[in-house]
């Protein structure tokens, strides 16, 4: 399964005429997109009805990505973050099985150290078996794979990219994940078409290896973001009629 979405499903009036007149924004978004990648809560907790409304609200093959929040990736640091894990876990369990993956995003100051970032990821795994996608934004973190693997923990391609990691996804290859933020002006330029038709390309070959693989475009402020993810849809859907599919061994 390939998942493209945005970060967030707010829909410009510019692409109205692309969706179903009717419905909450969530419901118009979902049908023709299979994920979406929830940022708020990052920033605040979300309450269990309001998790189980968004469930609801999407198709049985549609994901949430949902972004760890920011009181265990930067205030914390990862630290001793077991009871903040508790409580951001047990809200987002109301997704059920439209939680696709936590993301977790780290602050450009945050470098690698192992025996914090191996004491997080034990806590986690001992809580969430599922997918998990991490982004670090310091240089360090480069050496950090073999303890992703460890514990299959993805690390996230970035664009624009900031560190010698960010150009392709890493880490445990189980899942691979895309974030797309615009370039060359972040979260406002939108990606043009030679661009979205490699990227295309990198996707079919990502799932084609056996990976959960997602693109989330998070070029929002100027709405590009909506633009992009349909273009891409649209790439996707055509490099498969014209891929030949493998012989039966």
């Amino acid at each position: 399964m390939i998942y493209i979405g945005c970060a967030g499903w707010s829909l410009g009036r510019e692409h109205w005429p692309a969706f179903p007149v009717e419905g909450t924004h969530l419901h118009r978004y979902a049908a023709l997109f299979n994920s979406v990648e929830i940022n708020s809560s990052f920033y605040r907790p979300h309450r269990h009805q309001t998790y189980e409304r968004w469930a609801d609200s999407v198709p049985d093959g549609f994901r949430f990505s949902v972004k760890v929040p920011k009181h265990i990736s930067h205030e914390l640091r990862l630290a001793g973050s077991e009871t903040a894990l508790d409580e951001f876990l047990e809200q987002c369990s109301s997704l059920g099985d439209r939680l696709g993956c936590l993301l977790v995003q780290l602050p450009p100051s945050m470098a690698f150290d192992e025996a914090i970032a191996e004491a997080f990821f034990s806590a986690l795994r001992e809580r969430f078996a599922g997918a998990v996608v991490l982004e670090p934004r310091q240089a360090s973190w480069a050496d950090a794979e073999p303890l992703l693997i460890r514990y299959q923990i993805a690390q996230a391609a970035v664009d624009p990219s900031r560190i010698s990691c960010d150009p392709s996804p890493s880490g445990w290859r189980g899942v691979q994940y895309w974030r797309l933020h615009g370039s060359p002006r972040i979260y406002h330029s939108a990606y043009d078409l030679p661009y979205l038709q490699q990227l295309a390309q990198a996707l079919q070959t990502a799932s084609a290896e056996g990976a959960a693989t997602w693109c989330i475009f998070d070029n929002t402020a100027s709405g590009a973001a909506i633009g992009n993810a349909l273009t891409l849809a649209q790439e996707l859907n055509q490099y498969a009629t014209v891929t030949p599919s493998k012989p039966s061994p």
